[in-house]
């Protein structure tokens, strides 16, 4: 595997099993405390390094319909404010090359999404920012396309980066986790597997009275991400909320934060498991 870095007390790649979680989107000020919060207090007992994620705008929602967030500005706000009172790093994701300045001076992290990890410009303006770099993977790429992004993002001089698997396309309206997807992807850098995207069902809700929205399967979540641990992921994406069902984005496949706990201990487990394995002749 390729050079590990620090963000913040977050080692990314030295070995060390950490978390990027949080709501998908940006609710409000007060939901975005209150989940570092909560998210803070799970993590600290379990010593289990943790980066904080929500984004500002969701610009790839189903409907046109859907909430986006509270857009760059007051997004931008509200992170630093999570990241100063909460004394966490952040990240978000980043759609277009005319935001990435901004964001670079807030977050720590600059989220490339699944849909645009194709698109030069935003990578190679994500990477010159100097931030670290976090690039998930397309559900339309293989995992071994993914070293030409990588490639990318270290020619453009930055070798802080990342890569977050969430699933391929499976037909309509599904997705399949290949976990070998997991360790070819990390003989070209650090791998993040993507719990809760990864059980997404794409665009499957619909109703008359609601906008399009995907649906999802959280059960498995926890399935999964055993499965990444034990295949040899450096960490997990988690999007958590307090109320899921009430969450304005992918509500339908996220983590109920009162959840957490008893998820991050299995995945301990699991890593400990792995490691005394290894040490025994």
């Amino acid at each position: 595997m390729t050079l590990s870095f620090q963000i913040d007390n977050v080692r990314i790649g030295g070995g060390d099993l950490f978390l990027i979680a949080g709501p998908c989107v940006i609710e409000s000020e007060d939901h975005a405390l209150r989940m570092a919060e909560i998210i803070k207090g799970v993590v600290r007992s379990l010593n289990f390094p943790w980066i904080f994620k929500a984004s500002y705008d969701k610009a790839n929602r189903t409907s046109i319909r859907s909430f986006r967030g509270p857009g760059l500005k007051e997004g931008l706000r509200i992170l630093k404010k999570v990241k100063d009172e909460v004394h966490i790093p952040v990240l978000t994701d980043v759609h277009q090359v005319a935001d990435v300045a901004a964001v670079a001076e807030v977050a720590d992290v600059l989220q490339i999404p699944a849909f645009l990890c194709r698109q030069t410009d935003l990578i190679v303006a994500a990477a010159l920012s100097g931030r670290p770099v976090n690039i998930k993977k397309g559900q339309f790429v293989s995992p071994w396309d993914m070293q030409h992004v990588v490639e990318k993002c270290r020619d453009a001089g930055n070798s802080q980066v990342f890569l977050t698997e969430r699933g391929s396309s499976f037909g309509y309206n599904n997705l399949v986790v290949d976990m070998r997807s997991l360790a070819i992807m990390r003989k070209y850098a650090p791998v993040v597997f993507d719990a809760t995207h990864s059980v997404q069902l794409p665009s499957s809700q619909s109703d008359v009275d609601k906008p399009a929205a995907s649906g999802g399967q959280p059960e498995f979540i926890p399935v999964l991400s055993r499965a990444a641990v034990a295949a040899g992921v450096d960490g997990v994406f988690m999007e958590v909320h307090d109320n899921p069902k009430e969450a304005k984005s992918d509500g339908a496949n996220a983590l109920d934060s009162r959840n957490l706990r008893a998820v991050l201990k299995e995945l301990q487990a699991v890593k400990k498991a792995i490691e005394v394995s290894r040490a025994t002749p």
